[in-house]
């Protein structure tokens, strides 16, 4: 795969233009003041009565709501939740005009035909792969994080030059801007969420917990060594990968991770094809938008249950003895 960095930048479009973040949740204002600082004009969309308005305006930034944003901005940028884009984007459509660009961080919405752009704009994907403390985090450090790149519509001729310019004033132009598309990011993304970094090491971490307490060991003790360390191992494998990883690990945990990792892995992918067909073939963004519709009523009781797990528990008490970890 092409990895592209700020000396393939050649274009100086955006700094022409009045760009509009909708929303100002985390990664709406990580990326709104690396923007800003790499010398953009940047606008803050947000609905009348937005709680959000107050802290915007107190950093700088004017706030429109979001027919005036649509007016007044060349590019408009979704970075407020998925299930939100069709309501934002029907509020502002009937002021949409040619030349603009609608930018989204994640394919979901346009993949899936939540949003249905008119043909007189470009549209654009500038996906940072991080989250919003180390997408400012690393840019006030002078350097950025990796982020995917991709165009789903371009009326210009110019949207993959616009993308890539956004990417680098966010600072990833300093690590790497890789090459994508709206569906692979949405389905690699929605992929690893359910099948590995959220819902896959949720549920290894308590099969993991839930096996030694039902074969009689302390829960403290199943906690420190499904959970807790993690973080170790995490780090570690994060900042050098998986064969550096084992170099750093003791003998015996390293030939009992090669004991049991084929087999262990073998299982595991025979579980995760099917997640993956069940998001390539739609019907997971469609559960999910019938969720958003019933008032996320499952997804509020699933929160609720999880808080009531043993882990959670006696992770609580665990915790409270480690309060430099920052937790509750």
């Amino acid at each position: 795969m092409q990895v592209l960095t700020q000396k393939d930048c050649h274009t100086d479009y955006l700094s022409l233009m009045q760009i509009g973040i909708l929303g100002f949740g985390s990664q709406a204002i990580a990326q709104a003041q690396n923007l800003r600082d790499s010398g953009l004009n940047v606008k803050i969309g947000l609905r009348n009565g937005s709680n959000s308005k107050t802290s915007a305006e107190a950093m700088g930034f004017e706030v429109l709501d979001l027919a005036h944003l649509a007016q007044e901005c060349q590019m408009l940028v979704f970075l407020i939740p998925d299930e939100c884009h069709q309501q934002a984007y029907q509020e502002m459509l009937p002021y949409l005009c040619d030349g603009q660009v609608l930018c989204f961080a994640h394919g979901f919405s346009v993949y899936t035909q939540e949003v249905v752009p008119p043909s007189f704009v470009d549209v654009i994907l500038v996906a940072p792969k991080a989250a919003a403390s180390a997408v400012r985090g690393e840019y006030v450090n002078g350097r950025g994080v990796v982020s995917l790149i991709g165009v789903a519509q371009d009326v210009s001729s110019r949207a993959y030059d616009y993308a890539l310019e956004y990417a680098c004033a966010l600072g990833s132009g300093k690590s790497g801007v890789l090459p994508s598309s709206f569906g692979d990011e949405y389905e690699c993304d929605l992929f690893s969420e359910q099948a590995v970094i959220c819902g896959g090491l949720e549920a290894l971490i308590c099969a993991g917990f839930e096996t030694l307490v039902e074969a009689g060991y302390p829960a403290e003790i199943a906690y420190f060594e499904c959970l807790h360390e993690l973080k170790i191992v995490a780090d570690l494998i994060y900042a050098q990968g998986l064969s550096k990883m084992r170099e750093h690990i003791s003998n015996t945990a390293e030939y009992g991770a090669m004991s049991r990792t084929e087999a262990l892995r073998g299982l595991l992918k025979e579980s995760m094809k099917p997640i993956l067909s069940d998001i390539r073939s739609g019907a997971f963004a469609e559960r999910f938008l019938q969720e958003r519709d019933n008032g996320f009523g499952k997804l509020k009781l699933e929160r609720k249950a999880l808080q009531d797990l043993e882990i959670e528990q006696v992770g609580s008490k665990i915790r409270a003895l480690m309060p430099w970890l920052g937790g509750k």
